[in-house]
């Protein structure tokens, strides 16, 4: 595909394919995954990855116009529009710094859903805090937020470090500092982090999980224990 002139003309260009190229039947499901409102051109996900990685073929000649054009999409209101601007800065994660991570944490405003709040989490923010871990100061913050995807990035962000056996201190005080959350989509989210820790690095998440056992909701605990042995998940969740 010829390389847009502009950044306003890739955006309108990427959107329009986007529209054009969804499943109306697909689209019309999507819906079911979601308690808000959200608006989808009906993409499968292995088509909307193969699609970004030609954006990023086509783009990162030109870094700066990469990233602005990703900024664009990520403030669309349509599933595929804002996910694609994460695919797409995918393959150039490696060369992000400061500056970006600062980006992409702005981003967290413009969430719509948990889909496009755990793409930017999961595949951005995250390798970025496994890659530094000074920027381990943002999700403390973000877990102190009115923004319920702040608080939720704030447990799903430091998945991409437990599962390179990085951040247990980290995940066990972002565990007691997340625990009273009643917001579901926090609890899912801190769920979650507990799951991937515990599946791979059980003798480091099992204390805390036994720790919590009598004052998290059933919500986080069920999620949490999804990938324990049969023995550690009737101790967690036996009362």
């Amino acid at each position: 595909m010829p390389t847009p002139r502009s950044t306003e003309g890739a955006v309108r260009d990427i959107c329009r394919h986007l529209k054009a190229h969804g499943c109306a039947e697909h689209a019309a499901g999507v819906q079911w995954f979601f308690k808000e409102q959200v608006q989808s051109h009906g993409w499968y996900a292995a088509d909307l990855r193969r699609y970004g990685r030609a954006l990023h073929k086509d783009l990162s000649t030109d870094p700066v116009r990469l990233l602005d054009v990703a900024d664009a999409l990520f403030a669309q209101t349509v599933l595929e529009e804002k996910a694609i601007a994460v695919i797409m800065l995918q393959p150039s994660l490696r060369h992000f710094g400061n500056a970006e991570f600062r980006r992409f944490e702005r981003w967290l405003d413009a969430v719509a859903s948990w889909a496009d709040h755990d793409a930017l989490a999961m595949y951005l923010l995250g390798p970025l805090i496994a890659a530094d871990p000074r920027r381990l100061r943002r999700p403390a913050v973000w877990a102190t937020s009115p923004n319920r995807w702040r608080r939720r990035a704030a447990a799903v962000s430091l998945i991409h470090g437990v599962r390179r056996g990085l951040f247990a201190e980290e995940a066990t005080a972002m565990t007691m500092q997340l625990l009273p959350d009643r917001d579901d989509m926090v609890q899912k989210g801190l769920g979650w982090l507990l799951r991937e820790w515990a599946k791979y690095y059980p003798a480091a998440a099992v204390p805390v999980l036994l720790q919590i056992r009598d004052g998290a909701s059933r919500l986080v605990l069920r999620t949490a224990c999804e990938k324990l042995g049969p023995v550690d998940r009737r101790r967690i969740l036996g009362r």
